[in-house]
């Protein structure tokens, strides 16, 4: 028999439809995977910003993994926007129950246009129980910051947040430039292998446009795909930048709200990919 490359988003609905669990089941999509989804909460949210969130209880957010891993040949999770500690006991339990192989956690604290998304005792069980369970998790600079109780202002302490990140338990951190460098010509991620104690960099060409939200979201969620589809973690992260790059690129100049816009998730679409089921 054979199959599709399954995903799972654990993630909180954007009603704007630019971030969270709507743009990640349009990149899986869009890279040829089946997207399966559970959702932590609702948000009330556009590009303008978050006015409102309610989270969804823990045996429902529990209840929809455990349909998805009991039913579906999941081969990679993507973790979003998890607003409580008691969803980190949720997540994990089922992660190692189902033994997933496949794990990419974007610690997602704060939207794009603002708006705080998870509250402050979920950041140390999350470091203490789901990073140990996690193959990559993506933080971007402030998140990076939070984690670790300073600022990061240079490549070299991104390196160094890194692999400090990386004794947490995770196989992999991939640490996102983002504003670091908005007055270069190149965006540069940094991406630390805890077990081979290398360092990759990952440059792309700055794009200027207000069109970002969601970009996160879907770049970890692409890159989640990849690893599904067979890909090391740096051959993920290499094809996951590049189709971020050419998401924001396709959508730099389209106008959708009044705020900060979304990516264009379909720019260069694929079928759904059919693989060998074991």
């Amino acid at each position: 028999m054979k199959t599709y490359p399954v995903v799972l988003t654990i993630a909180g609905s954007d009603s704007g439809g630019g971030a969270g669990i709507q743009a990640d089941i349009k990149t899986m999509s869009a890279l040829g995977a089946f997207a399966t989804s559970a959702i932590t909460a609702i948000t009330v949210q556009n590009t303008l910003g978050v006015t409102g969130i309610h989270d969804i209880p823990c045996e429902m957010v529990a209840d929809q993994i455990e349909a998805v891993l009991s039913d579906f040949p999941v081969r990679a999770i993507k973790i979003g926007m998890i607003n409580k500690p008691e969803l980190v006991e949720v997540i994990t339990s089922a992660i190692r129950k189902h033994k997933i192989k496949h794990v990419v956690l974007d610690p997602v604290m704060v939207a794009t246009a603002g708006g705080k998304l998870m509250q402050e005792p979920t950041v140390e069980k999350m470091k203490k129980e789901l990073f140990p369970c996690s193959t990559i998790i993506t933080p971007n600079l402030y998140e990076t910051g939070v984690l670790l109780n300073r600022k990061i202002t240079s490549l070299e302490e991104m390196e160094a947040a890194a692999k400090e990140l990386g004794e947490l338990g995770c196989t992999s951190v991939l640490v996102k430039g983002g504003h670091l460098f908005e007055s270069e010509a190149e965006m540069v991620d940094v991406l630390w292998m805890s077990k081979e104690q290398e360092i990759h960099t990952f440059s792309a060409p700055k794009i200027n446009t207000k069109n970002l939200h969601g970009t996160g979201c879907s770049l970890s969620s692409a890159i989640a795909t990849f690893l599904a589809l067979g890909n090391s973690i740096p051959e993920s992260v290499d094809l996951a930048k590049d189709y971020i790059t050419a998401a924001i690129e396709a959508g730099k100049d389209v106008s959708i709200g009044k705020g900060n816009g979304a990516v264009n998730h379909f720019a260069n679409p694929v079928k759904l990919k059919i693989i060998q089921n074991n």
